[in-house]
């Protein structure tokens, strides 16, 4: 009697296009986010970690930012001549007013408080006019799934060997942003790798050594029902550059608007 045939293997339920599609309509289509954020940045040589609990209302956007040190972080658009309230959690425990893009709210960290949530992740898939080339945009493979926290989670990989640092000569009114803009690689090593100073104005000519993508291999990990990442992990040429970890995520839930004031109870602004 001949063997019957193996059968063949089930093709995969989710392809590239639609894993990428929904998880940038999923970033695109949130009108509120709560959630605990686990962070790791390389900082120099060494790994800073951080916890977070934040909230999110957006259009317009309202942040509110607390972690595990006790520092609070208020931005509301159009609040504060566009600065955000912060209480430090330490002497003299008075509530100051800073620029969210400025050197005392980045020098130990990578994004912006404006880039809270998942506004990071949505530039990796993304393009702009700006870009030299979208190859690292479109180097994202679904390739399987796996188990974070006991949940499953779709896997996103950007397998990049290519990345490295190029020479680049600045333009006419060349800024940090524009120049990060052009590579897809994120502000931060940008000033790390060329000594610069958060905002500084980069003088016409002047050559920057810059990364020619965000990561050589970049990881995000995507709920299957909520098609919202829950772990991303971006490694370079040194090593781990950057990790996040998001946890307790509830989408598009009301948020009442005291919760985006100084004067809302428990807060210590």
């Amino acid at each position: 009697m001949a063997l019957a045939d193996a059968p063949a293997p089930a093709p995969p339920t989710l392809s590239t296009e639609q894993l990428t599609t929904r998880l940038s309509s999923a970033i695109e289509n949130l009108k509120t986010l709560r959630c605990n954020v686990k962070a790791q940045e390389r900082i120099g040589t060494g790994i800073n970690r951080a916890q977070s609990m934040m909230k999110i209302s957006y259009k317009p956007l309202r942040i509110y930012i607390k972690n595990q040190k006790g520092v609070e972080v208020l931005w509301v658009s159009g609040q504060n001549g566009g600065d955000a309230w912060v209480y430090p959690a330490s002497f003299p425990y008075i509530t100051i007013s800073l620029d969210p893009n400025g050197k005392l709210m980045r020098g130990n960290q990578h994004h912006t408080a404006l880039q809270a949530g998942f506004g990071t992740i949505s530039d990796l898939l993304s393009t702009t006019g700006l870009r030299q080339n979208d190859n690292f945009s479109r180097s994202f493979r679904y390739t399987g799934d796996t188990t974070i926290l006991g949940r499953t989670s779709h896997v996103l990989r950007s397998d990049y060997p290519q990345f490295r640092y190029v020479s680049y000569k600045a333009g006419k009114n060349e800024t940090i942003a524009t120049v990060a803009d052009r590579f897809g690689c994120g502000e931060y090593r940008v000033i790390e790798r060329n000594g610069l100073t958060i905002g500084e104005k980069i003088p016409e000519g002047k050559v920057l050594q810059v990364p020619n993508a965000y990561g050589r291999r970049t990881t995000v990990c995507v709920d299957p029902k909520t098609y919202l990442p829950t772990m991303v992990q971006v490694n370079d040429d040194k090593g781990l550059f950057e990790k996040f970890e998001f946890s307790d995520v509830v989408v598009n839930q009301s948020i009442p608007l005291e919760e985006f004031s100084k004067e809302y109870k428990g807060y210590k602004f």
